[in-house]
């Protein structure tokens, strides 16, 4: 399986915020959303960073509560990893385990064409297991 099949299944909605915009403010979004990362753009739209709840973390911890009222631009993670459609899972798993990130924005001729998060790989595989458990029960109980 790859990477695009989530994103059929899950949708291809991505929510970005622009690098100026407060942390305080894309704190908000994110729980309000129920969200644990965010695409931030550039002034031109393209893609500068991903804010995470680690970023998060961070921020807070060296600035305290001044973070708050500063630029999410300031703490975002720059150097990203992405995917593009046509990667496999197990390719994809390994880069979040290896890693240790939990978000991937899927990029496809250079554009953001959808975020992908550990818990989306994990309920993807789930089903996989279950429609694979299914498919041997029913060739046993036929054969």
């Amino acid at each position: 399986m790859i990477v695009d099949s989530i994103l059929n299944s899950k949708g291809r909605d991505v929510f970005s915020v622009p690098a100026n915009m407060s942390v305080r403010d894309v704190a908000r979004r994110l729980q309000a959303l129920n969200m644990g990362a965010t695409i931030v753009l550039a002034e031109d739209g393209s893609l500068a960073g991903i804010f995470s709840e680690r970023d998060l973390m961070k921020a807070v911890a060296e600035q305290g509560s001044t973070a708050l009222g500063l630029e999410v631009g300031d703490f975002m993670t720059r150097q990203i990893r992405t995917c593009k459609p046509t990667d496999g899972i197990t390719t994809i798993m390994q880069i979040m385990t290896n890693k240790r990130i939990r978000h991937l924005p899927v990029l496809e001729a250079g554009e953001v064409v959808g975020v992908i998060s550990i818990g989306d790989v994990v309920k993807f595989r789930i089903a996989e297991a279950e429609t694979e458990a299914e498919a041997l029960k029913a060739y046993i109980a036929s054969g």
